[in-house]
């Protein structure tokens, strides 16, 4: 029996995960075939050998993807969401003889707002908010605000997931180390998009996750500024330094390096790249579509990011048509198109977007938030075809409920 054809899929959700490169599948090959190299990179034989010399190569590579001063400065994980937990969960409690105050913004991904979060309701801590402005971009000065003396950990992001906004690391950085007070920022979404130098940045703490990078999901990293101190959270064992038990998914380190070294190579070239077919699709959807909006900053975004919300669409209605478009337009042989709508969705319960809430924007536009996020697999013709699609598709939604 004949399998059906695959059915073409325009993809516009790399902000929520990406296809591996080939080279990075290559890079890990011999690491996961049965006569490739296996060993625990603990063990002191031959094979075991062969095993940590691999991932210490990958830490090698992540550290200078991220201009760290030493390798031993990286920590893999099993994702950016652990990266995030370890650098926040074990900071306070390494210092919580100093202080009870973690600050954070309002915009920050729910691995940072649940770690805190779980701090405040179960061990005590007092967690301040940093709020955004109507671009998702947070300010220093509203951190002077909330950061008062018993402050012991600041964490913002680099980039927000959702709307693409840059957040000022640096600035916040600088008054971290001013008032003594440790920083980590998530940059999961920014990794592999725009440069990180943790050399010249003033953070102690910076999270990034393989699968945001065209690596495999499963591994991470966490950046640990050499002297700074953690709790360690996961307890077995003195690997990585004795700062998180388990053995090392040594393929998954080897692969993340593999896609790190590619988007070094890359990110200048190809990030104009992708900015300009982004640009080409917001123009388009933004100048076809009565009643679209804009949501992030304008300029301080990432390239490859463009949220909009158009006026009396559901966002999840048209992302469901759009992963449909030839059965809501009645015409067959209509790609796919994957986009997503930013918001979460846990146990079936829909839940609007914190992001576009924090920035105040109204119900109906947060209601109606579609992220279209690009990545290096896009081209032309496919923007050509999500502009002939995407205005009809809205349209015929209007139509539907007028």
């Amino acid at each position: 029996m004949e399998s059906s054809p695959k059915p073409t899929i325009i993809y516009f959700d790399h902000n929520a995960t990406t296809p591996i490169r080939p080279e990075v599948f290559e890079a890990m090959r011999p690491f996961l075939a049965p006569d490739g190299v296996f060993g625990n990179p603990s063990s002191i034989h031959a094979e075991g050998r062969r095993a940590r010399a691999a991932l210490e190569k990958a830490r090698d590579t992540v550290a200078g993807f991220v201009g760290a001063a030493d390798p031993s400065e990286i920590i893999f994980t099993s994702s950016g969401t652990e990266a995030d937990n370890m650098a926040i969960v074990g900071a306070a409690f390494q210092h919580r003889d100093k202080g009870r105050l973690i600050v954070s913004s309002a915009v920050e991904h729910h691995a940072v707002l649940h770690a805190c979060d779980y701090l405040a309701k179960e061990h005590g801590f007092r967690v301040a908010s940093i709020s955004a402005d109507e671009f998702g971009r947070v300010s220093p000065e509203g951190f002077a605000k909330v950061c008062a003396d018993d402050a012991i950990l600041v964490s913002v992001m680099t980039a927000n997931n959702e709307v693409g906004t840059i957040q000022p690391v640096e600035e916040i950085g600088n008054l971290c180390r001013e008032r003594g007070v440790l920083f980590h920022t998530d940059a999961v979404q920014a990794a592999g998009k725009i440069p990180i130098n943790v050399k010249e940045w003033p953070v102690d703490m910076l999270s990034i996750s393989g699968h945001k990078l065209y690596a495999p999901k499963g591994i991470g990293a966490l950046y640990i500024r050499r002297g700074v101190r953690l709790h360690a959270l996961i307890h077995g064992g003195v690997h990585e330094r004795d700062r998180r038990a388990g053995t090392e998914n040594v393929a998954g380190a080897v692969g993340l390096a593999a896609a790190c070294e590619a988007a070094g190579r890359e990110m200048a070239s190809e990030g104009k790249r992708i900015k300009g077919l982004r640009d080409r699709l917001e123009k388009g959807l933004l100048e076809g579509i009565p009643g679209g909006r804009l949501n992030g900053h304008p300029t301080m975004r990432l390239g490859n990011t463009s949220h909009l919300s158009f006026d009396g669409v559901d966002g999840e209605t048209l992302i469901m048509a759009l992963d449909q478009p030839g059965f809501t337009l009645h015409e067959e042989g209509l790609p796919s198109i994957a986009a997503s709508t930013g918001a979460a969705c846990s146990a079936g319960i829909l839940e609007p977007s914190h992001v576009l809430a924090a920035m105040g924007l109204s119900k109906d536009r947060v209601r109606g938030g579609v992220r279209f996020s690009l990545g290096r697999g896009n081209t032309e013709a496919e923007v050509d075809a999500a502009l002939d699609i995407i205005p009809r598709l809205v349209k015929r939604l209007r139509d539907a409920i007028r």
